[in-house]
């Protein structure tokens, strides 16, 4: 894609990150989070190694992704949940779909097995991007939670590594 680099998420990207965060929680559908948390709060959920910004041609940052834990259980290791944001000024270019492969490779290559996710139903331009990256659907989970005062289910998708055995 031209014009667009990657680059590891660091502190000089907060503000950018945080706000194309902020745009995200706003559509109502991409989040149960209701504002976007500090900057420090951020990273602790997000593990090192599997943060990444993409840049745009001027150096701002048009998505982001990364990823956490879903246990500090032994057994679920090699298992992470991520997040996934473009800035609705640069969707449809490929860089949600970017980012999410670069997220695989460096999931593959540090030995994790399993990426996760939970998307609102109605966010189809997430749900279609995670099935071409290869991930499927689990199941839903229906009236999972509540926002802005109405019930929302979440659909469950995961993508297992063919590499990481």
């Amino acid at each position: 894609m031209t014009g667009i680099r990657l680059a590891e998420m660091t502190d000089e990207h907060a503000d950018q990150v945080l706000d194309i965060y902020r745009l995200g929680i706003g559509t109502g559908d991409a989040t149960f989070e209701t504002e976007a948390p500090t900057w420090a709060r951020f990273l602790a959920g997000k593990l090192p190694g599997h943060r990444f910004v993409a840049l745009d041609e001027s150096d701002r940052v048009a998505g982001w992704i990364g990823c956490g834990r879903v246990s500090e259980r032994a057994a679920y290791a090699g298992v992470v949940e991520h997040s996934v944001y473009v800035h609705p000024d640069a969707g449809g270019r490929g860089i949600g779909r970017i980012l999410l492969r670069t997220l695989i490779d460096s999931t593959e290559a540090a030995g994790i097995w399993t990426i996760q996710s939970g998307v609102f139903p109605e966010n189809t331009p997430s749900l279609a991007l995670h099935a071409a990256c290869g991930f499927r659907v689990i199941g839903t989970r229906e009236r999972v939670g509540r926002l802005h005062g109405r019930w929302r289910d979440v659909t469950l998708l995961e993508r297992r590594s063919p590499v990481v055995t």
